[in-house]
């Protein structure tokens, strides 16, 4: 039984969450809210109880880079319309990019939507939606949504089956129950790859790409100081099935790897052995991704 949450209640989580958003994203170009008078009788509505009910809803905008395989960086522009009970009820977002076609742009706020539904009822959910797009919406580009051809005459589309491997980034991992269950889920998925535990962490995982993005949407849900995908490979397979997605895989299984670690805590990965490491896979490019640098 969840209790009503009360009009100001609604409003002050709106001004502090426009607040945390300002203070993360100082910059116009980021973070810019549009619509200054909505926000001021927001605020001053939240202070009064006897003030009146604000005429219009809070509007801004946030501007995503995301990275784009194979390409540079693609900016993302996230129009925002916080209505009058949010968070109780999602908020309004339109995404926008000069690369999205008209069809990949509905595709792509249309599952955006369907994300905020099931993820965004009560709670503030602005950081969430930001990082949905930065992680997601890059995707959309590529996407070639023939939906409308696929519907005519019942014509058989071939099956494509489409391996994906995901360079995943974490702050550090050092919690054995996160360990174990990385290892777990991905035995559990058919996955492989390996786990670098410690700080930073890194995690490679790869196979059919349906149990990549599987066992991302529940490692990302652990709690984390930072996670992010650092690199995404997606490869179609025309009709490959089994056989084909055993082909692409660059490891045997997932397994923990520990490269001599040193330090005080015993926590810091020597990342040269790391480097080699990649190197024998045929990876080594990878390693640039996560730390900038060349190798060697």
């Amino acid at each position: 039984e969840t209790t009503e949450m009360t009009n100001q209640e609604e409003a002050e989580i709106q001004i502090s969450e426009l607040d945390l958003l300002s203070s993360m994203f100082p910059y116009e170009e980021e973070f810019a809210v549009t619509d200054h008078l909505a926000l001021a009788e927001l605020k001053h509505y939240a202070e009064n109880e006897s003030a009146e009910v604000p005429s219009s809803k809070v509007q801004f905008i946030l501007n995503v880079k995301a990275e784009v395989p194979n390409a540079s960086m693609v900016e993302f522009s996230m129009a925002c319309a916080l209505p009058f009970k949010y968070p109780t009820v999602p908020p309004e977002i339109t995404v926008r990019s000069s690369l999205l076609s008209r069809s990949q742009q509905i595709h792509l706020n249309s599952d955006l939507k369907t994300y905020l539904m099931q993820n965004c009822s009560g709670e503030p959910c602005m950081l969430s939606a930001r990082q949905w797009v930065k992680d997601y919406a890059a995707a959309y580009i590529d996407k070639e949504l023939s939906s409308s051809s696929m519907t005519t005459a019942g014509a058989v589309q071939p099956e494509v089956t489409v391996f994906t491997r995901l360079w995943i980034y974490s702050h550090h991992i050092y919690n054995k129950q996160k360990r174990k269950n990385i290892i777990d889920w991905a035995k559990e998925l058919s996955l492989s790859g390996f786990c670098m535990p410690g700080k930073p962490g890194v995690v490679c995982v790869e196979g059919l790409q349906s149990s990549c993005e599987e066992f991302w949407s529940r490692v990302r849900r652990l709690t984390w100081k930072r996670i992010l995908i650092r690199h995404r490979e997606d490869v179609s397979l025309e009709g490959g099935g089994h056989a084909g997605i055993q082909n692409q895989r660059k490891f045997s299984t997932l397994e923990e790897k520990c490269f001599d670690a040193h330090g005080a805590r015993g926590n810091h990965m020597d990342l040269g052995q790391l480097y080699h490491f990649l190197e024998e896979k045929g990876c080594a490019d990878i390693f640039q991704m996560y730390f900038g640098v060349e190798g060697h």
